[in-house]
């Protein structure tokens, strides 16, 4: 007898907001197709749950975006995000469908559920994962090799779960890259009713009051330009550049702690990850906490004046020199190629 009989398939919580799927929930679902592609021997599949109220329609999207399988939690009681509500359905949905492996956004919702979620059904979860990949050794289970960084990012530990199933964990938003969506993609739709009852103790939210977002998301940025501390006094000369590139300045926790900058523009493990086509960090170290936060940037150019800059290790181009003298020359540059 399997050690987990009935358990099986890798699972992705789809978040989503008033109807707008989020995109960390497509991330992992094509990464989640890499690791079944890893184990064809187990059959696996890829299904997605989502949950929410009127959102069935939903489902179809989500199959474009790669799952096999759609389980529709629609309730009324799920319009909104509710702790008590989602940690509900979702550990039914456990219970029911007996996941081998789920995997959720480490969101401020998905930090929320899932650990929840984890203590409900007693399951071991890994949190902030920067890497998911499967045991190679294992031929008889799908056991999951989840990398994290730990002691303030200093160092990366791979942990797993051999004991309990679902094995579980968060992912970062932008950890993953996001495949196409394939209009033509056939999978299954599955509904399932929760038993959920709003007579059971829990906060009443009297209003809800939207975040208001300021300034640009650097995570939805194409072109990046970063400032660490090496370059804080010519952030204005980074900024510059940033717009003549079409945009923005972001910068390292160090830029922040000195109170040069706004941490909803940092990057890194302690801020946000990001994953531009061009990234030029000036004046930033290569600190791996930073590195972690920007190293899948399709393009990383490096300005530093130390030759020894760890940042010059994670850079396809790197220039050694001021950054005061090199990014007027660079601006002066661009404008000049615009104008050709």
């Amino acid at each position: 007898m399997a050690k987990f009989e009935g358990y099986k398939d890798i699972y992705v919580f789809v978040e989503q907001k008033h109807g707008e799927i989020a995109n960390v929930g497509y991330e992992l679902i094509s990464e989640a197709r890499k690791l079944v592609a890893s184990i064809p021997h187990m059959n696996y599949q890829v299904v997605a749950v989502l949950l929410g109220s009127d959102i069935k329609g939903k489902a179809n999207e989500v199959i474009a975006h790669g799952a096999d399988r759609v389980i529709v939690v629609d309730h009324p009681l799920l319009k909104d995000y509710s702790t008590q509500f989602y940690s509900d359905a979702l550990t039914q949905v456990i219970n029911e469908f007996k996941p081998d492996s789920l995997l959720t956004g480490a969101t401020v919702l998905g930090r929320d559920l899932a650990p929840r979620v984890a203590a409900r059904i007693n399951a071991g979860l890994t949190a902030d994962a920067t890497k998911i990949e499967m045991d190679p050794e294992k031929k008889d289970e799908a056991l999951l090799l989840v990398t994290r960084p730990t002691f303030g990012g200093n160092l990366f530990g791979t942990i797993i779960c051999p004991d309990t199933r679902p094995q579980m964990a968060t992912i970062r938003p932008n950890v993953f890259a996001m495949d196409a969506p394939d209009a033509n993609r056939k999978g299954e739709v599955v509904e399932f009713t929760p038993n959920l009852s709003d007579t059971d103790p829990k906060v009443v939210v009297k209003e809800v009051i939207a975040k208001v977002v300021e300034g640009i998301d650097i995570t939805k940025c194409d072109i990046l330009v970063g400032a660490g501390r090496g370059a804080e006094a010519c952030l204005d000369m980074v900024q510059a550049v940033a717009e003549e590139l079409g945009g923005a300045m972001c910068c390292s926790r160090a830029v922040v702690d000195d109170g040069f900058a706004d941490k909803a523009i940092q990057v890194g493990q302690t801020g946000k990850t990001v994953r531009p086509s061009l990234y030029i960090a000036c004046g930033i170290s290569g600190a791996c906490q930073h590195v972690a936060g920007m190293d899948k940037s399709d393009m990383i150019i490096a300005i530093n004046r130390d030759p020894q800059a760890e940042i010059f290790s994670v850079s396809n181009m790197g220039f050694v020199g001021n950054v005061e003298e090199v990014l007027p020359l660079l601006k002066d540059e661009i404008i000049a190629a615009k104008k050709a």
